[in-house]
């Protein structure tokens, strides 16, 4: 898979460690940025959804708010 996956997470936030289980029990190569340490990753973050939630996971520079395995598992042509 040759898919660009980049996710912004907090060390605290359930559905952004479901997230990265998911990416990695699936083979998925991503890069995270925390942006609870992060403020530069943090305000990119917010320019893009206009919200401070997350997990925001952007692949191929769509990004989707939450955590969702089927919608992820369809952007990244995986099964679910």
């Amino acid at each position: 898979m040759d898919k660009h996956v980049t996710i912004y997470s907090t060390p605290t936030c359930h559905f952004c460690h479901m997230a990265k289980e998911f990416f990695n029990e699936k083979g998925v190569q991503y890069t995270n940025y925390d942006v609870a340490a992060d403020p530069v990753k943090r305000q990119e973050m917010i320019q893009m959804t206009g919200q401070l939630g997350v997990p925001v996971i952007v692949i191929d520079g769509a990004a989707m708010v939450g955590f969702d395995r089927s919608r992820l598992s369809q952007k990244l042509g995986i099964e679910a």
